[in-house]
């Protein structure tokens, strides 16, 4: 990826946190925040530059444990990501994360076969959700607190249960803020 997409990804995701791509907003959000701080290093290692991409895959391995984040910087994500309370998660490499997508604290989005998640546009994702196996979750969806999503959930759908059921189609989405839009 050139380094003109590189910085168009880091702004988008920016823009999520604090709704402005000021320098000084930056640089607040870096020092203390830690999912807007691991998202940096994972969009730079993208970088081209073989040397870069070497400096930058040792810093997101020491924020990787340190954090105890764990999106490899080869998973497909658009604009937009925000990593809420930047607790811990674990996301398959082969899972597809659309733009503007929250992900809470305590995620985890895995795969025994290699056919992680498809996460839809405008999505929310609630604290200590499991996402199991090749679903696919529609744009616009809001996934409750505690779900465990083993079937694909539809657009514009709230759902939450152990295992997942759409609950309804009201207001769906609601808690994805600052939308970026590409």
């Amino acid at each position: 990826m050139n380094r003109k997409k590189i910085i168009k990804y880091i702004k988008s995701d920016l823009y999520r946190y604090t709704g402005n791509y000021s320098l000084r907003s930056f640089l607040i959000q870096y020092l203390i925040n830690r999912g807007f701080n691991y998202s940096v290093w994972m969009r730079l290692c993208q970088h081209r530059n073989p040397l870069f991409h070497k400096i930058c895959f040792v810093i997101l391995n020491f924020k990787r444990i340190r954090y105890r984040i764990d999106i490899s910087h080869k998973t497909k994500i658009g604009y937009g990501f925000y990593l809420g309370h930047s607790g811990p998660l674990v996301i398959n490499p082969t899972t597809i994360i659309g733009n503007n997508v929250n992900l809470s604290q305590y995620v985890s989005i895995g795969a025994n076969e290699n056919n992680a998640a498809v996460i839809g546009d405008n999505v929310y994702i609630g604290p200590n959700v499991c996402i199991i196996e090749n679903v696919k979750i529609g744009s616009n969806s809001t996934i409750g607190a505690g779900s465990v999503v083993i079937k694909d959930i539809p657009e514009n759908a709230t759902a939450a249960g152990n295992y997942a059921k759409v609950l309804n189609f009201n207001n769906p989405g609601r808690y994805v803020n600052n939308r970026f839009e590409n």
